[in-house]
C-alpha cells in the first residue's frame, strides 16, 4: 500500500473544486464540482477569466480542473497569477489510457469526450507553430463558439476520470502527482534558471574562439578540421563533419572501421583519433548550446525552457526546446544566482536502488538501504566473491545496476547471482517484471504508471518464434523478448522513481510558497535547484530534506528505507559537484 492520499494538501484532499472552461477572448466560464465529480452549482460565465480565477484562488484556493495546464497556465503566470492546485484532465487522460493499455490515444478533453458518448474520436490538436500568430487570452485555435459547450465537456471528463481512479488503488495520487507537477514545470519555464549570457559566451569563446559570422566554423573547430586532413597526408581532405570520409579515410589508411562512434574510434592508433575526438566534443558543444542557443533561449538574464511533464514513458520529463534535462557540465559555471541570492542543489542519492529496496519489501536489503552509502552497506555480501579486482562496493553497484537494467558482463553475472542468494525478494521483484514483459504483460509503478504494450509486429515476430526449429527468425524473436523483458525490469524500478520524485516536487513547491520569495527553477530526474535569498537557504535545504521525507510516506508508507539529499548552497551550479 501506498501512503495516505491526505498528506501534504495537494493530494486528492477533499477540497472545493472548480472546473474551468476558456472561451474566446479573455472571457470563459467556472463550474464548482464535488470530489467525485458531481456538479455543486450552476455554469457561471466570465468576462474576465484571469481575474476569476485569481479571485476564487484568493478566497477558497480551489482545486483547477482544466484541460491542460500546459496550455492555460502559462497565461495566468504571464498575468501574475498562481494557483496552488489543479487536476490536468490531458494529463490524467493519458495516464488512464496508459493503464489500460491503450498509449497513444488521443488525450483532449473533445477526444475523451467522444469516447463517452461512443462517437467518432478526434485526433488531438498538433502543437502550435513557432510562427502562429499570436492567440488570443486562452483560444485554443480549435474555433470552439462558446465556453458553456466546454465547460459540459471538462465537467463530464473529470467526472469520468474520478470515477476510474476511484478503483484503481494509488492512481489517484498518481493523477495528484502528475498535475502538480504540470504547475511546476510551468512556474519554472516563467521563472527561469538565472543564466549569465557574459558567462556563457566566455566560456564558447574560450573553447571555440571569437563567434564567428556568416555560418563560418568557430576558429578552433577550423584549426582542428585542418590538422584532421592533414594527419590523413596531403592528398587527402576530410571533412570531420561527415562520417562518410571519415570511415573512407581510415580505410584508404589500411584502418577500416564499421562506424565512427568515440568508443570505435579510441580502438585506433591513429594521430587523427584525438582531433576527431576533440572535434566531436565541442562541435556538439557548438551545436546544442553554442551562440544561437544562447541566443534563442535566455533572456533578462534566464533560461526559460519548455518542460513536457510525463514526456517519457516512465514518467521522466522532457522538454520541447532548449534541452534543459542536458546542460553540459561545462556550461554549468554560467547558472549564476542573482545578487544577495544563492542556489540550493539537491539531488537524490542512488534513488533506483532505494526504490527498489523499498518496493521489493526484502528485509536484508531494505536495511542496507537505511544507510546513507546503498552501495556501502551492501558491501560485505560481496567481498569474496568475483568482480575483477574491483572493491566490494564496486560490485554491490554492479550487481544492483545490473538487476535494474539487465545485461552486464560475466562478472556482472557472477555478482547477480549473489545478489540473488542474499537478497532473494528484491531479485524476485525485477525478475518477475521481466518474466512479465517477455509475456507481453504490462508492469505498473508503485502509483499504477503503466508500461506500452508491445506491438503487434513484436507479437508476431515472438509467436512465430515458438517453434523449435532453428534459424536467424528464431534467435531475433529470443533477442526481442529479451529486449522486451530488460524494458519492464527496468520500468517498474525508474518510473516508481519518476512517482518519488513528483511527490517531492509536489511536497517541495508546497513548502517554498510558504517562505515566500524562493522559487524551483530546475528539475532532471533526481535533481531539484531552487533559487533562494541566500539569508533563507537553510530552511529551503531543510525543505528539501521534509519533502524527501514526505514523498516516502506517500509512495511507501512505513519503510526503513531512506532518500537521502545531498544538498549544495553555492552561487554557481557547477561548484555543486
Amino acid at each position: 500500500m501506498c501512503g495516505g492520499l491526505f498528506v501534504g494538501g495537494w493530494g486528492q484532499n477533499g477540497r472545493v473544486r472548480i472546473a474551468v472552461a476558456a472561451g474566446r477572448g479573455r472571457g470563459g466560464a467556472l463550474r464548482a464540482v464535488a470530489e467525485d465529480g458531481a456538479p455543486t452549482g450552476p455554469v457561471q460565465e466570465v468576462p474576465d477569466l484571469v481575474s476569476a480565477v485569481a479571485e476564487r484562488e484568493r478566497d477558497s484556493a480551489p482545486r483547477w480542473v482544466w484541460p491542460s495546464t500546459a496550455r492555460l497556465y502559462p497565461r495566468l503566470l504571464e498575468a501574475g497569477v498562481r494557483v496552488s492546485r489543479c487536476h490536468d484532465l490531458e494529463l490524467v487522460e493519458s495516464l488512464l489510457l496508459g493503464h489500460a493499455g491503450r498509449y497513444g490515444e488521443p488525450r483532449s478533453v473533445r477526444a475523451a469526450w467522444a469516447r463517452l458518448r461512443g462517437e467518432p474520436v478526434p485526433a488531438d490538436a498538433p502543437p502550435p507553430r513557432e510562427d502562429a500568430a499570436q492567440p488570443s487570452l486562452f483560444d485554443d485555435g480549435a474555433g470552439r463558439e462558446e465556453a458553456a459547450d466546454d465547460i459540459g465537456q471538462v465537467v463530464a471528463v473529470h467526472a469520468e476520470q474520478q470515477r476510474a481512479a476511484a478503483g484503481l488503488g494509488g492512481f489517484a495520487l498518481l493523477a495528484a502527482a502528475e498535475s502538480a507537477g504540470s504547475l511546476v514545470a510551468a512556474e519554472m519555464g516563467h521563472d527561469g534558471l538565472p543564466w549569465s549570457a557574459a558567462e556563457h559566451d566566455a566560456l564558447l569563446t574560450e573553447m571555440l574562439g571569437p563567434r564567428p559570422t556568416g555560418g563560418l566554423r568557430p576558429r578552433r573547430l577550423q584549426d582542428l578540421a585542418d590538422r584532421i586532413s592533414a594527419a590523413f597526408g596531403p592528398r587527402v581532405h576530410v571533412n570531420p563533419d561527415s562520417p562518410a570520409q571519415i570511415l573512407r579515410a581510415f580505410a584508404a589508411a589500411g584502418l577500416p572501421v564499421p562506424s565512427t562512434r568515440a568508443h570505435v574510434l579510441r580502438q585506433l592508433d591513429h594521430p587523427a583519433v584525438p582531433l576527431l575526438l576533440e572535434y566531436k566534443e565541442l562541435s556538439r558543444l557548438h551545436a546544442a548550446h553554442g551562440w544561437t542557443w544562447l541566443d534563442t533561449w535566455v533572456s533578462g538574464g534566464r533560461f526559460r525552457p519548455e518542460y513536457v511533464v510525463g514526456g517519457v514513458v516512465s514518467g521522466r520529463w522532457a522538454t520541447s526546446g532548449g534541452g534543459a534535462l542536458q546542460i553540459p557540465r561545462v556550461l554549468r559555471k554560467a547558472v549564476v544566482a542573482d545578487p544577495g541570492w544563492s542556489l540550493v542543489v539537491a539531488d537524490a542519492a542512488q534513488l533506483e536502488p532505494r526504490v527498489l529496496a523499498a518496493l521489493a519489501g526484502d528485509r536484508a536489503f531494505s536495511e542496507a538501504a537505511a544507510h546513507g552509502d546503498l552501495y556501502a552497506a551492501l558491501s560485505d555480501a560481496f567481498r569474496d566473491d568475483a568482480g575483477g579486482g574491483r572493491t566490494a562496493r564496486d560490485k554491490a553497484k554492479i550487481a544492483l545496476l545490473s538487476a535494474m537494467y539487465g545485461g552486464g558482463t560475466a562478472d556482472a553475472v557472477q555478482l547477480l547471482a549473489v545478489l540473488k542468494s542474499r537478497f532473494p525478494q528484491a531479485f524476485e521483484y525485477v525478475e518477475a517484471a521481466a518474466r512479465e514483459g517477455e509475456r507481453g504483460g504490462l508492469v505498473r509503478s508503485r502509483l499504477g504508471r503503466t508500461c506500452p504494450p508491445p506491438s503487434a509486429g513484436w507479437r508476431e515476430l515472438t509467436a512465430a518464434g515458438d517453434d523449435d526449429s532453428p534459424g536467424p527468425r528464431q534467435g531475433t524473436a529470443a533477442q526481442a523478448l529479451r529486449g522486451r523483458g530488460r524494458f519492464t525490469r527496468n520500468f517498474v524500478v525508474q518510473a516508481t522513481a519518476a512517482d518519488w520524485a513528483l511527490a517531492l516536487l509536489a511536497s517541495l513547491r508546497r513548502r517554498l510558497t510558504a517562505l515566500g520569495p524562493p522559487r524551483l527553477v530546475f528539475f532532471q530526474h533526481d535533481e531539484v535547484i531552487v533559487h533562494s535569498p541566500a539569508e533563507l537557504a537553510e530552511e529551503v535545504a531543510g525543505a528539501v530534506r521534509d519533502a524527501a521525507r514526505e514523498a516516502r510516506l506517500l509512495l511507501f508508507g512505513d519503510t526503513p528505507v531512506v532518500f537521502p539529499m545531498e544538498i549544495a548552497v553555492v552561487d554557481r551550479y557547477a561548484d555543486a559537484k
